[in-house]
C-alpha cells in the first residue's frame, strides 16, 4: 500500500470515453490498496475555446475575470472524473482548487504557490476516498480565485504530492513518457527509461511539453519522484529522479522546439548598466519572460539589443518597454515577427565543440538562417526562422544519431 499522486492532461480526459478510461486505471491504482490523489486538467480545447469566447468580446480581458472563467474547465472534469469513479464503484469527492488549500500569490492568470493546506484531503484519504483535484487553480489569501499558468496541473500535482510525502508523482499524457524529440514531428524519437531533475528541467524550458519545467524544479527542490507514463498505454515511462551518476563526457538527451517565440530589436538605447537596468526591471515587472537577448555590435552603444519573448507576451513587453522609452526620452521596439527557439540538451555541450559544428552542420544542410545563439554547459540554443523550425528540428535529431535504438542504450549505461 502506498500514497500516490495522479495527474491526467486535457487529452486523456477529452470526452466521456476517455474519462470512463481514466477512471478504471484510477480504480486498478484503489483496488491494490493505494490511497490515491488524482489531479486533472481541462478537457482538451475547453480552455482555448474560454479563452476565445472572451477575446470575442474584447482584446482586453480583465486578468480576474479571466480567471474566474479558465477554473470552470478544470471544476467540470473534477465532478465527471468523480461521477465515473462511482459508477464503477469507487469511494470518490472532488475537490477545486481553493478547496484543496492551495493558496496563491494574487497575480491573476500567472500566480505562484505560496503553500498548501490540503484541506479536507488526508481526512478523505483516511476515509477510504479517491481525492479529485482541479489543477491549473488556486486561491489568493483574499479569496480570490487564481489560475498558475497554462499547463500548470502538473505543477499541482507535484505540489500536492509533496505536501502529502507521497511516494511518486504519476504524470499521465498522450505519449509513452519523455523522447529524444517530440514524437508527433520524429517519426524515429526514442523513448528515454530515465532522466535527471536538471535535464528534464532543460528540456522542458526548452519546448518540450510532456512535462511542465516549474513542475520538475518543484519536484526537485522536495526530491518527489515523478513517472511520466501513457494514459492510453500500458508503458514503464520514463522515471524522473534526482540526480543519476554518469561517466565523464558530453551525452545528448533530446531535441526541443519552441515555435511560439517573437524577437523584437529595440533600438537607440545607450547600451549602459543603468538604462538597461530599467528595461528588464520592467520586462520582469510586467512578467514577460525574456529568452534570449543579443547586442547587434558592441561598437555602437546604440545599435541595437535583440531580445525573445514568447509570442504571447508580445504586447505586454512592448507596453512595458514604452514606458521606459517615454521616462529615458529615447528608445523604439521593431517587432522582427515569429521565430523559433531549437535547443538541444545534454551534458558537456559547452566543453564539446563537436556538437554545436554538428548542430550548424545539419542547419546549413537543411538551408536553416540562424538568427541568434547561446549556449551553456547543458544546452546549445539557436534562434531560426519559424517556417522552417519543424525540418529543422527533424535535421538535427537525425544529425546527432537520437533516432537509433542505440541512444535509449547508450544513455542507460552512461546514467546507470
Amino acid at each position: 500500500m502506498g500514497l500516490i499522486v495522479q495527474k491526467y492532461g486535457g487529452t486523456s480526459v477529452a470526452d466521456e470515453a476517455c474519462i470512463q478510461h481514466v477512471a478504471s486505471r484510477i480504480k486498478t491504482s484503489y483496488d491494490a490498496g493505494d490511497h490515491v490523489v488524482v489531479v486533472v486538467s481541462a478537457r482538451s480545447g475547453v480552455t482555448n475555446d474560454l479563452i476565445n469566447r472572451a477575446s470575442r468580446l474584447t482584446s482586453k480581458p480583465d486578468c480576474r475575470e479571466l480567471d474566474m472563467l479558465l477554473s470552470i474547465g478544470e471544476q467540470e472534469t473534477i465532478a465527471l472524473v468523480t461521477i465515473a469513479l462511482h459508477a464503477l464503484g469507487v469511494p470518490a469527492v472532488s475537490r477545486t482548487g481553493a478547496q484543496a488549500g492551495i493558496i496563491t500569490t494574487d497575480q491573476h492568470t500567472q500566480a505562484r504557490i505560496l503553500h498548501i493546506t490540503g484541506g479536507d484531503i488526508k481526512e478523505q484519504l483516511d476515509a477510504g476516498r479517491v481525492v479529485v483535484v482541479a489543477g491549473f487553480q488556486g486561491v489568493s489569501d483574499k479569496g480570490e480565485i487564481t489560475t498558475l499558468g497554462r499547463g500548470s496541473s502538473d505543477l499541482t500535482a507535484v505540489a500536492i504530492a509533496s505536501f502529502l510525502e507521497a511516494d511518486r508523482c504519476e504524470i499521465y499524457t498522450d505519449v509513452e513518457g519523455v523522447h529524444t524529440g517530440d514524437p508527433s514531428l520524429i517519426a524515429d524519437a526514442t523513448l528515454l527509461k530515465q532522466m535527471d531533475y536538471g535535464m528534464m528541467q532543460e528540456l522542458s524550458s526548452s519546448g518540450f511539453k510532456v512535462v511542465q519545467a516549474r513542475a520538475v524544479q518543484l519536484a526537485e527542490r522536495y526530491k518527489m519522484p515523478m513517472v511520466v507514463s501513457s494514459s492510453k498505454k500500458s508503458s514503464a515511462g520514463t522515471s524522473i529522479q534526482d540526480e543519476l551518476s554518469s561517466f565523464e563526457g558530453p551525452r545528448v538527451y533530446g531535441v526541443a522546439l519552441d515555435k511560439q517565440q517573437a524577437k523584437i530589436l529595440i533600438e537607440g538605447i545607450a547600451h549602459e548598466p543603468r538604462s538597461l537596468a530599467q528595461l528588464f526591471a520592467a520586462l520582469k515587472a510586467a512578467s514577460v519572460e525574456v529568452g534570449m537577448v543579443l547586442q547587434s555590435d558592441s561598437r555602437d552603444i546604440k545599435k541595437g539589443l535583440s531580445i525573445t519573448v514568447p509570442h504571447a507576451q508580445l504586447h505586454a513587453a512592448s507596453a512595458a518597454l514604452e514606458v521606459v522609452f517615454d521616462r529615458l526620452g529615447e528608445g523604439r521596439i521593431i517587432d522582427m515577427g515569429p521565430v523559433a527557439k531549437l535547443s538541444v540538451v545534454g551534458a558537456g555541450m559547452r566543453s564539446d565543440v563537436s556538437i554545436m559544428a554538428t548542430l550548424l552542420a545539419a542547419l546549413a544542410e537543411a538551408q536553416v538562417q540562424v538568427l541568434m545563439v547561446s549556449t551553456s554547459e547543458v544546452r546549445i540554443t539557436v534562434v531560426i526562422p519559424v517556417q522552417k523550425a519543424e525540418e529543422a528540428l527533424r535535421f538535427i535529431h537525425s544529425a546527432l544519431g537520437l533516432g537509433s535504438k542505440k541512444t535509449e542504450e547508450a544513455l542507460t549505461m552512461q546514467v546507470g
